[in-house]
């Protein structure tokens, strides 16, 4: 009996040390490479830098690999005989960007740590670099994640939000995400630097009744009725390059350029938060930092999961 209580004892001090070892914590690599954040954050703003949309690419890029298997860098991997990619599934197909720029972040935290860093932290450091160097609010990411050695292009297909979806869909989609509407509204406000192709929003600006005249004559010049599916336009017309609440406000002038954006303020539960975001910058900011930090914690591989990639559009 003693022996039994023993073991018992042995194997639940073993699976609390487990537990805290694969806890994320924002002070994960300051010990195996407290140079990582620097050289990432370097390589992100010569990024943006060169092209002031790659701002919001990189934080689209977080989102879309924490939607499918968790934040495991899943959707960095390129198509093999063993792999499905899921850079051409679903919403990633001809949309998805900023894979270099993280393979560029990655090579230089290899020069001076190599097989420390995962491609899961490097997108989720990203992401942040991205949002505090256009304006938007700053955060301390939990890190420890590990990357995944698989994908599924069939959950991406499945499981990212589609430009057409109703708010209730949208909302059980983040549900399901364990984030709540208040999140998804929160996280919605980062496409105040996003661009949208034609195909996207065509049915919209043609046929929707609840938005501005005078915006969809002009969504209509760069995207006719046939033809130019993949013309860009800003889902931000006021301040596209820089991050800030004027999502909202559009919002509320039926300004939305999605039919998925829209129906966050189009007289349904999330109305009330647009409107507070639209007064209240500096919640947005607050409420967008808070809602990335859940994000990040997406069913993340840790302890000996997965695996830290050498090169982050291959498993080893």
């Amino acid at each position: 009996m003693a022996v039994k209580v023993a073991a018992a004892f042995i194997f639940m001090l073993f699976f609390l040390s487990t537990a805290c070892q694969a806890k994320l914590s924002s002070t994960f690599y300051h010990k195996s490479c407290p140079k990582a954040e620097s050289a990432i954050r370097t390589a992100i703003r010569t990024a943006i830098a060169r092209e002031r949309r790659m701002a919001a690419s990189l934080i689209r890029l977080h989102f879309h690999d924490c939607f499918v298997q968790g934040c495991d860098a899943s959707i960095l991997l390129d198509e093999t005989s063993s792999i499905e990619s899921e850079k051409t599934a679903g919403a990633n197909r001809n949309s998805a960007r900023g894979y270099e720029v993280i393979d560029k972040a990655k090579a230089e935290v290899e020069k001076i740590c190599p097989g420390v860093v995962s491609c899961a932290d490097i997108i989720a450091v990203a992401a942040r670099d991205a949002s505090a160097y256009v304006g938007g609010p700053s955060w301390a990411v939990k890190l420890g994640r590990r990357d995944s050695t698989t994908a599924s292009p069939a959950l991406a297909i499945t499981e990212l939000p589609t430009f057409s979806d109703d708010l209730g869909r949208l909302i059980s989609r983040f549900q399901q995400k364990g984030l709540t509407a208040r999140d998804m509204v929160a996280l919605s406000g980062s496409h105040t630097l996003g661009q949208a192709q034609c195909f996207t929003f065509r049915d919209r600006i043609y046929n929707a009744s609840n938005i501005d005249a005078g915006f969809a004559s002009t969504r209509k010049r760069r995207c006719p009725r046939t033809g130019g599916q993949e013309n860009l336009a800003p889902l931000d017309l006021v301040t596209p390059n820089s991050f800030d609440n004027n999502y909202f406000k559009n919002l509320m002038r039926n300004k939305g350029l999605l039919q998925s954006d829209q129906v966050l303020f189009n007289g349904g539960s999330t109305d009330s938060i647009v409107s507070e975001y639209s007064r209240n910058p500096a919640k947005f900011s607050s409420d967008f930092a808070s809602a990335m930090i859940k994000m990040g914690d997406i069913r993340p591989l840790t302890g000996s999961a997965g695996q830290i990639r050498r090169i982050c559009s291959a498993v080893n």
